[in-house]
């Protein structure tokens, strides 16, 4: 029985097999493409554009740092590298990922793990940092949920947390055109590239 097609063409020209995933397959132009194209909440969220998951990296990245002030270069590129993985299985939203189970999880692993070696990061980030950047990760949704999603305070204070209102009242969701979020994504992290 011939196997189901397990690869994708991405637009560099590259053949990424998604079960078997190898960091010479996987370019940043792939990754800042598809992420400003996948948007975040399925898409019920106000505005013009969609949020994206690109536009929420860059917000994470911004989040991560101020709360994170001393953090190694790496470790910004990690934060800014989060969510990666959607580039090619989309943003599933909680209740989804819920109900896939293991199968979602085993995939994102695997991505991970090569896009966090194509670019010279650890191939597990340790747990220290993981915790910080889901912290920076939750204060981003929570935003995203009471800004453009619909959600009161209150319910946003049960999904996500309570937030530090010291950051909350300072940031605010962007919502741009896909190439423009695109573009940006792509610049910094070359800046954090040329830093490492």
């Amino acid at each position: 029985m011939k196997q189901p097609r397990a690869w994708q063409r991405m637009l560099s020209g590259r053949r990424l097999d998604l079960l078997d995933p190898t960091p010479v397959d996987i370019e940043i132009e792939d990754i800042a493409h598809g992420l400003a194209f996948v948007a975040r909440w399925n898409g019920q969220t106000r505005g013009d554009f969609a949020y994206s998951v690109a536009e929420h990296s860059l917000l994470v990245t911004e989040i991560f740092k101020q709360q994170q002030p001393s953090a190694p270069v790496k470790w910004q590129l990690a934060a800014l590298l989060h969510d990666a993985p959607e580039y090619v299985i989309g943003d599933m939203i909680s209740p989804v990922k819920a109900a896939v189970g293991p199968d979602y999880e085993a995939l994102d692993v695997r991505l991970t793990t090569a896009i966090h070696i194509r670019f010279g990061l650890p191939a597990q980030i340790p747990a220290t940092i993981k915790r910080q950047i889901k912290k920076a990760d939750k204060l981003s949704a929570w935003l995203e949920a009471v800004q453009i999603a619909g959600f009161t305070e209150a319910e946003a204070n049960k999904f996500f947390g309570k937030q530090d209102t010291a950051l909350t009242e300072k940031l605010s969701i962007r919502l741009r055109p896909p190439m423009e979020v695109r573009d940006e994504f792509t610049a910094l992290h070359q800046q954090l590239m040329d830093q490492l």
